[in-house]
């Protein structure tokens, strides 16, 4: 391959937003499913609430948004503010996160994607990053799973995304 050519693109910012989006749909879903109040609460083996575990989620993806749009990727620009033990307020977040992922992650530069960038988390390009923080949600939301069958609530089915 000479330098003009570029090699092919297997996964574009495109199809990256929509496997997040649907992980991030049945996510919301599962906290819907909870009792209000139970939902920044109820914890099983001494693990976090599925509210905190929920707003985890939404930090460390504000965090990639926004280190895609200004190329600053330290961990000084994480949010550690303390955050509202509301579904609403947790909601309201949620959905304006996933407008921000609509509307900005398909102009996303391939070129930035592949770069290799010092994360709080370790070197990486964007795109591991990105599987990351999905392999992170996806973590959290079978925890949800699990306290909301502790609670005797059958969760929503994960094949609907």
């Amino acid at each position: 391959m000479t330098q003009t050519e570029s090699a092919p693109t297997l996964l574009t910012p495109t199809t990256l937003l929509a496997h997040w989006q649907g992980h991030r749909r049945l996510t919301r879903r599962v906290i819907e499913a909870f009792p209000e109040d139970q939902l920044f609460s109820f914890s099983v083996g001494g693990m976090r609430p599925f509210g905190v575990l929920a707003w985890e989620v939404v930090t460390i993806s504000t965090y990639l948004m926004n280190a895609l749009h200004t190329d600053q990727w330290g961990a000084e620009t994480m949010s550690r503010e303390p955050k509202p033990q509301e579904r609403t307020a947790l909601l309201a977040e949620w959905d304006a996160l996933t407008a921000r992922l609509d509307a900005e992650l398909p102009g996303t530069s391939s070129v930035l994607l592949t770069t290799e960038k010092d994360l709080p988390f370790g070197r990486q390009t964007a795109t591991a990053a990105a599987f990351y923080m999905i392999d992170n949600e996806v973590h959290h939301r079978g925890q949800g799973y699990v306290y909301l069958r502790a609670l005797g609530i059958e969760p929503p089915p994960f094949y609907v995304r």
